[in-house]
């Protein structure tokens, strides 16, 4: 058991944007909570540097991770801070997730105007592959577009007009006090949330070190149960980020319930499955229903997509 003293100076790596220091900048006041010392240090991804090509077309795993992780592999950094939803399912050798703490709200939501508000041919923005199948399954009718930036940038572009409507994550609106521009909240039956989304990710090297224990003591056990269900699933499907599926786990009374859903990028074809099961399961609930989306015909979709992108 770790003892409850400071290790020295922890450095947190973080990317740039406003949500992202949001989030290490949490993670590093509850480690000061707890004692330790800390500071965040920015570094810059592959994903920060591509701004003008769609998420779903660039085709690498890692895009916000992976030199964040370098930096940790090479000891100039002590712990990495991530969104979740932005990591691959396989961690490079040598790192691993010391903690995942209590998750904020997975749902995504519409700035802008409600969905049923839309008029047939509206502009929706944005960078998922996974929510644009979704809305073009709901609203075959809309122009769904590519969006990119962070949110900020993505909210000055919806209020200069180009778009109609604009699809974000819940959480990041909520962790920086943007919750009165929400339009409307999707239900996840509507809208199946990200993998992991909602969820932050504090990595270290998995050498059993002062900030491998002291990230620890963040962990929250009910998350950590519902994101390995979650991406259980997404590894059964081939671990992409940019796979154009859902899912969603809850954790009550030591049950764990889980549905997940592939579409088709045009929205044609929708394939959901759901389970429950024992908590302690968690992992192979997820590859249970990762393999029964695929029996149903997710396969197909994913070598239409993937083969698209190579």
């Amino acid at each position: 058991m770790p003892s409850e003293r400071s290790f020295g100076l922890i450095n947190i790596g973080s990317r740039g944007s406003q949500l992202a220091l949001w989030q290490a900048h949490w993670i590093q006041a509850r480690l000061e909570q707890l004692g330790q010392q800390c500071r965040v240090e920015i570094i810059r991804t592959t994903g920060d540097k591509i701004t003008d090509v769609a998420l779903s077309e660039v085709g690498t795993k890692g895009l916000f991770t992976k030199e964040i992780e370098e930096s940790l592999l090479a000891g100039a950094i002590d712990i990495a801070v991530h969104s979740l939803k932005d990591m691959p399912t396989e961690l490079p050798a040598g790192l691993t997730l010391a903690s995942i703490p209590e998750r904020e709200d997975p749902r995504d939501a519409l700035i802008g105007r409600r969905l049923a508000d839309l008029s047939s041919g509206a502009r929706v923005g944005t960078g998922s592959l996974r929510r644009a199948a979704q809305l073009r399954a709901l609203r075959p009718d809309l122009r769904i577009e590519d969006i990119r930036g962070n949110v900020d940038t993505r909210l000055r572009k919806l209020d200069e007009g180009r778009y109609d409507a604009i699809v974000l994550a819940l959480a990041g609106l909520r962790r920086l006090g943007l919750e009165s521009r929400i339009a409307e909240i999707f239900d996840p039956g509507v809208m199946c949330p990200a993998v992991g989304q909602g969820a932050l990710a504090v990595e270290t090297r998995d050498d059993g070190g002062p900030a491998f224990h002291i990230a620890q003591r963040l962990e929250d056990f009910g998350t950590r149960a519902a994101v390995t269900a979650e991406r259980s699933v997404l590894a059964s499907l081939g671990g992409g980020c940019q796979a154009p599926m859902g899912a969603q786990a809850t954790v009550e009374n030591q049950t764990i319930r889980l549905h997940a859903i592939l579409v088709s990028p045009d929205g044609a074809q929708l394939i959901r499955e759901a389970t429950h099961g024992p908590v302690d399961n968690a992992a192979a609930l997820g590859r249970a229903v990762g393999q029964q989306l695929l029996a149903a015909g997710g396969k197909q979709i994913l070598d239409a997509v993937y083969g698209a992108q190579a």
